[in-house]
């Protein structure tokens, strides 16, 4: 069995979530557990996500993961020395990190995406390029695989980070 673990923080965007029901649906597919997943964030206890839902985590810890997914969000603010720090020491533990669109950032930030190839939501590439230019980001792609490293373009849509676009209609 594998174990999956998705690491949270506060107000990660509630659609990240979603990713869970992939590992779900595999496990009822094949009828038996194939995939175990648990959540995770720094200090354990509920996590507020960016619609108020609450989820129960646990606490960063010791645990031993095949795959670590870092959820994404809309509020692109300060990440924690905490939740950095051990993104940054479990990918040496761990047999691949990804995240979930702006969960790039995160990775980013942990310095595991140096001199990689790396994509994120589209609204969010060039922000994350100039902000890390040893990136070499590409906006244009759903997701990319360099080492053991994944990167997703997700699907979050709006952020006081980056300018809107103008509608494509004008009403």
């Amino acid at each position: 069995m594998q174990r999956i673990g998705f690491i949270m923080f506060p107000n990660f965007n509630v659609l990240s979530l979603s990713t869970v029901a992939v590992f779900e649906t595999a496990n009822t597919a094949a009828q038996e557990e194939l995939y175990e997943t648990r959540f995770l964030s720094e200090n354990g206890g509920s996590i507020r996500t960016s619609t108020g839902l609450t989820v129960e985590t646990e606490g960063f810890g010791d645990t031993v993961f095949d795959t670590l997914i870092v959820m994404g969000t809309l509020l692109v603010e300060p990440f924690s020395p905490g939740l950095l720090a051990y993104v940054r020491n479990a990918s040496g533990k761990t047999r691949r990190v990804a995240s979930i669109c702006t969960g790039a950032l995160v990775l980013a930030e942990a310095g595991l995406l140096d001199g990689c190839r790396v994509t994120t939501h589209w609204a969010y590439a060039r922000e994350l390029q100039a902000r890390f230019p040893t990136l070499k980001v590409e906006e244009d792609r759903i997701f990319i695989i360099d080492g053991s490293i994944w990167t997703s373009a997700g699907c979050m849509r709006w952020t006081p980070m980056v300018r809107q676009p103008e509608p494509l209609v004008k009403v």
